[in-house]
């Protein structure tokens, strides 16, 4: 998977955009007006930064080393990095995607989830 299929896969779900809010070379997505996917390059290779479970957070680190890294320039306790190397199955890294739109979602105000018909 490569961010073009990444940004494909997610504009499907309710209240998500893509927005260039840092650099136009640093594609981010949102739902509402909170990021949930930063996708970027590690080491010359694509990669998406996602949030996770504050819990959890370290098994798929353990599980895919060198794959599934700290978040990059964020909070290591709720993100990961996840290098788009072919190394990760397919369904692990949607997984992870829903994962990361569900946690942002979740802590959308009310009237955030009116404004994006997240109801």
């Amino acid at each position: 998977m490569n961010h073009q299929a990444i940004i494909t896969h997610v504009l499907s779900k309710p209240g998500t955009r893509l927005r260039y809010p840092f650099d136009p070379d640093l594609p981010i997505l949102f739902v509402g007006d909170k990021m949930f996917a930063v996708l970027g390059t590690t080491s010359g290779v694509q990669s998406v930064t996602l949030k996770a479970d504050p819990d959890t957070v370290w098994l798929t680190r353990e599980t895919y080393p060198g794959t599934v890294l700290p978040g990059y320039h964020m909070n290591k306790k709720h993100w990961n990095t996840v290098v788009l190397n072919g190394l990760l199955p397919e369904t692990e890294l949607l997984d992870m995607l829903e994962e990361s739109y569900q946690l942002v979602r979740r802590k959308l105000t009310r009237a955030m989830k009116e404004e994006f018909g997240l109801s």
